[in-house]
């Protein structure tokens, strides 16, 4: 298994080659082994995917827990894990740095912290200041690790571009090393976005009626595809209607197109 240390110069490495990387978001240590065995080159956990396995709405599960769920995945695979860890579980920036710190702990070798909170935005300023601290608890640490600022806007329906820029080029002033503004569909504003910034853009796709594909984000210039929690809803789809249609026409034949057993113990190693 490799070493936190040799995780995080390849996720270093990844984010300063020019080429386009898919980072897909798997919950726990089955389906981190699956996206590890299909060929993905890093992985990042996603919190509504995990607040959703425990039965919980996304950043309602306590920092322990997800600290937990970060230790089990980090230790299950040798790709680099960025972790998702909502807006930091704090406001105070001085509890931004504990929260760095103890998350690196996991064995993560990178974190993105949102500036949102009960679906309001924090001032620029005061999310710049949450930013700096976390990049002072990167400080310290004796091995890479990438942050990456959200500017979630988007999310909460506040769908202002020029806003979004603003908050990225001011993250982007305080330390992060990877910029994202999830929720952002078209092609247009994504380029105006990297026009405005200098470093990493994340683009998060999965999303409903955004039709837009790794050919197409590859060629403007954008580094990382994220994939939130479509991944999970996405499973979830495929599990309700297989109960709903078990408990309606009685009928079995979902197994005809079901995964064999022989064939997820190869993709999981056992």
């Amino acid at each position: 298994m490799k070493t936190q240390f040799e995780k995080a110069e390849l996720f270093k490495k990844l984010h300063e080659e020019k080429s386009t990387f898919i980072i897909p978001n798997p919950w726990d240590v089955a389906t981190t082994k699956i996206v590890e065995n299909l060929g993905f080159k890093a992985l990042a956990t996603s919190s509504a995917s995990i607040a959703f396995s425990e039965g919980v709405s996304d950043n309602q599960l306590p920092l322990d827990n997800v600290l937990q769920y970060l230790e089990k995945i980090s230790r299950a695979t040798n790709l680099p894990v960025s972790a998702d860890l909502g807006n930091g579980f704090y406001d105070e920036p001085k509890k931004i740095f504990d929260t760095i710190k103890l998350a690196a702990n996991t064995g993560i070798v990178g974190a993105s912290i949102e500036d949102v909170k009960n679906n309001e935005s924090y001032s620029i300023e005061f999310s710049a200041e949450r930013i700096t601290a976390a990049t002072e608890a990167i400080a310290s640490l004796d091995f890479p690790f990438l942050l990456t600022a959200r500017a979630d806007n988007y999310t909460i329906g506040k769908t202002d571009l020029k806003d979004t820029i603003k908050r990225l080029q001011a993250y982007q002033s305080a330390g992060a090393d990877v910029l994202f503004a999830p929720g952002i569909k078209s092609i247009k504003d994504i380029q105006s976005i990297l026009y405005e910034i200098d470093k990493p853009l994340n683009v998060m796709m999965g999303l409903k009626d955004c039709h837009l594909d790794f050919e197409s984000l590859s060629k403007i210039g954008v580094r990382r595809i994220s994939l939130g929690a479509s991944l999970f809803r996405n499973t979830m789809t495929s599990f309700i209607e297989t109960a709903k249609s078990l408990n309606q026409n009685g009928k079995f034949d979902f197994a005809q197109t079901a995964i064999s057993s022989d064939a997820l113990n190869e993709l999981l190693n056992i």
